[in-house]
């Protein structure tokens, strides 16, 4: 049954790239202006930074269509070694611990680490030694990361995106912030400054990651760098994309409707994603339920054990392990790459269906024994009467519990933004690292997920008292 749902799924038309079908496909983290970041161009969301271009050079020399995958910093890496990515550009430095995992091209940048403080505290900081026991944010998986870890006593908080990071030094939750000089240079303000504190590591390299092993593909980067190199067109494009970076900043006369209006094609395309992924989830999630409902009360002993374990191993383990599990996990181990729909929809379902399994169990159990006594003595047998007694009197009981892990699949959904999915919580994302405000986005978010919840369960109501009228006499 799953394995079946996991082949219809799997011919989905939904973005299955790779790099045979004369596309390359590159993995990225677009909130690290100006290398890569999000931008709004001709109304349309654009990943643009002089990452972006190197790219573009780089697939155009390799005659292949550029396709870029926006994702957490943290799971690049995973990506890139999995294959669901042919090359990660992202201002990664190539440290000796990642060149365990994948290659590097040759450098092709070069930057220097500097601390971001509110202005308020510029003179508290003036050595790196007067950072001890402070509070610090860095990027997850980052060499600054590593710089914050080797700062006595200090509090490091780590998160994927740079966005955040700076939401929390101007929200007073950090003390300061490590970055990259490049970086920092788009937040710098009246906010926002540097301060005297420089980490006493050597300029800092940025490379692009290559799978390992893929020595055609590193040799064409390599070969593409260069030319960018001798030619001055790096520094050209660092350039243009620092500039293009300085419309980004945050503007306060923004508000909560303005966000919206400007941004409403963001939310709608999140909006369908979000459908799909419920809807299907919840298609799926039914079916598989009352499958492993069925064997577990199929009255077989090692069936039984398989269906038990099967729920208590969903229900015992968090859906976003789960959803790394069957994203990257699979990918590595077995070669199987699912795409970011497929992966949430399989995530979705077959969680949904632990839960579900249950309350059709409880369903079926709370049907008095004497219909299916009376059923049987009418000559039907066992899976008929099931199917034609005991399960209609059994929905009616738990249609309210099953409209309530409806509206929960719903919610649960927005974890899969974690890898790139462009649902409702991705888009609130995008549009926060455009318009640096840290509120609105995420509460026209809220504002949409309620929306959409209260009307399921407005319908979900109407459909119950539809099937409860037929009790009355």
């Amino acid at each position: 049954m799953l394995a079946g749902i996991i082949f219809l799924l799997a011919a989905l038309p939904v973005n299955a790239e790779g790099a045979d079908n004369g596309k390359l496909v590159l993995g990225t983290s677009a909130d690290f202006s100006p290398y890569e970041f999000h931008k709004t161009i001709d109304g349309q969301d654009t990943i643009v930074g002089f990452d972006i271009e190197i790219a573009k050079e780089i697939a155009k020399d390799l005659n292949k269509q550029l396709v870029i995958e926006d994702m957490g910093f943290d799971a690049l890496l995973p990506a890139l070694q999995s294959g669901r990515v042919d090359m990660v550009i992202s201002g990664m430095t190539p440290t000796e611990e990642r060149r365990r995992s994948i290659d590097f091209s040759d450098n092709y940048y070069q930057s220097k680490q500097v601390v971001m403080v509110r202005a308020a505290d510029k003179g508290k900081f003036p050595t790196m030694d007067s950072l001890r026991g402070a509070s610090i944010g860095v990027q997850k998986g980052s060499i600054q990361e590593e710089i914050g870890q080797g700062i006595p006593d200090a509090k490091l908080t780590s998160l994927d995106k740079i966005s955040d990071i700076i939401l929390q030094l101007r929200t007073n939750r950090i003390d300061a912030a490590i970055m990259e000089d490049t970086v920092a240079a788009g937040y710098l303000g009246d906010e926002l400054v540097l301060a005297d504190a420089v980490p006493d590591t050597t300029p800092v390299q940025a490379a692009i990651g290559i799978q390992k092993g893929n020595t055609e593909l590193l040799q064409s980067v390599n070969e593409t760098l260069t030319r960018l190199k001798n030619n001055g067109d790096i520094e050209r494009m660092v350039t243009e994309a620092s500039q293009l970076a300085a419309g980004t900043k945050n503007d306060k006369s923004l508000n909560i409707w303005n966000v919206f209006w400007e941004y409403r094609h963001y939310y709608a395309t999140g909006v369908g994603y979000t459908l799909l992924l419920s809807a299907l989830g919840v298609l799926f999630g039914f079916i598989i339920g009352l499958f492993i409902c069925l064997i577990r009360m199929s009255g077989v002993g090692i069936i039984q054990w398989l269906g038990t374990a099967y729920v208590e191993l969903l229900r015992g383990t968090p859906m976003l392990v789960q959803l790394m599990i069957i994203h990257y996990g699979l990918a590595l181990t077995f070669g199987i790459n699912f795409t970011p729909l497929e992966s949430g929809i399989i995530t979705l379902s077959i969680n949904s269906s632990a839960y579900l399994a249950e309350i059709f169990r409880a369903g079926i159990q709370g049907v008095d024994r004497g219909q299916m006594e009376a059923a049987r003595s009418l000559g039907m047998n066992r899976s008929k009467a099931m199917r034609h007694i005991i399960l209609p009197q059994a929905f009616k009981a738990v249609l309210p519990a099953i409209g309530n892990e409806f509206v929960t699949i719903i919610k649960e959904s927005s974890i899969i933004s974690v890898i790139g999915m462009v649902d409702i919580m991705y888009q609130a994302s995008v549009v926060k690292n455009i318009t640096y405000q840290g509120l609105s986005p995420f509460l026209i978010a809220a504002a949409i997920y309620f929306v959409m919840t209260f009307v399921l369960s407005k319908l979900l109501g109407l459909w119950e008292r539809k099937l409860r009228a037929s009790d009355i006499r």
